[in-house]
């Protein structure tokens, strides 16, 4: 498998916070903001880059969902965060398709591992992270999504 290496800016983000149950339904604290930023009405300015990452919060135990945020956009009363940017080295699967993730996941950790210039960059709200990449009508059409893993990385201490 080849990995694509990318760099993503710091930025300020809407957070769902941590949701320890999971819940991506209505009620649940990752449905309320799935449905918080899915309304957003964006400018073509913001249609570029993905604007939110989903990752797995292993201090508080609990999933963690983000909103990169412009300087004109609504926070929705959610909690406004930093988040750092760097490097990230990515992959792309079928969404649900967690055997296929598990073994592009094992795989992009021994690439890493065995660099001789990367190493990973996990800490406090520095995680893998995921994204859906396929457009809401594409989805519709062909009845599945295209995950895009990000795993964070940065060049070796010297």
């Amino acid at each position: 498998m080849e990995f694509r290496i990318i760099s993503l800016p710091p930025f300020k983000a809407a957070s769902s916070g941590v949701d320890k149950h999971f819940d991506f339904s209505p009620e649940g604290v990752l449905g309320k903001f799935d449905i918080y930023f899915s309304a957003m009405n964006l400018s073509d300015r913001d249609r570029f880059l993905p604007r939110d990452f989903l990752y797995y919060d292993e201090e508080q135990q609990g999933m963690v969902w983000i909103w990169a945020l412009s300087e004109d956009m609504d926070d929705g009363g959610n909690e406004v965060i930093h988040f750092d940017g760097g490097y990230f080295l990515t992959y792309s699967y079928k969404d649900g398709d967690e055997e296929t993730n598990g073994k592009l996941y094992k795989e992009a950790l021994k690439y890493i591992e065995s660099s001789d210039f990367l190493e990973l960059d996990i800490r406090p709200n520095h995680y893998p992270m995921g994204h859906i990449i396929t457009p809401a009508e594409i989805i519709q059409a062909q009845g599945w999504a295209q995950m895009e893993t990000f795993i964070p990385i940065k060049l070796k201490s010297q």
